[in-house]
């Protein structure tokens, strides 16, 4: 059940740390818990979830979404065009690999809070962070 994976304080933490990861970055993140287990991959539950929030509507195609499904136990970390043209794989296995260490001894808002620390420090060095700070995208996370 959703409601046993995160505590609300615990989702505070994890909104905040979105919120200052977008500080350094234009780039956007977005974290999203599904129950669902109607699918075959993923990874491909993932690219539908980015296109139905609308993740592919900023103005440099920067959003990441960290795509979790605590009843599988599986997680995917996909971005948008902008940011695969200029990133390499190094990029998704470090942010997957400080979330999955963390995941590992059942610490899963800790991990997702150093995930999303992590793509914000990546994405700063090719996104950084504009002065306007516009928010293209919301910072709470979304459930199904």
């Amino acid at each position: 059940m959703l409601s046993d994976f995160l505590s609300p304080e615990e989702v505070e933490r994890i909104e905040k740390a979105i919120e200052e990861a977008e500080r350094v970055t234009s780039g956007e993140i977005r974290i999203h818990i599904t129950s669902k287990q109607d699918y075959d991959e993923i990874l491909l539950a993932a690219v539908d979830k980015f296109a139905e929030l609308g993740m592919d509507n900023t103005q440099e195609r920067n959003g990441v979404l960290i795509f979790i499904c605590p009843v599988r136990k599986e997680f995917a970390i996909i971005g948008d065009e902008g940011i695969n043209r200029v990133v390499g794989q190094d990029f998704w296995d470090a942010t997957r690999d400080v979330m999955l260490a963390e995941f590992k001894k059942g610490r899963f808002a800790d991990g997702i809070i150093r995930g999303v620390k992590q793509a914000g420090e990546s994405l700063a060095k090719f996104f950084p962070g504009k002065k306007s700070g516009v928010n293209e995208l919301p910072n709470h996370i979304s459930y199904d």
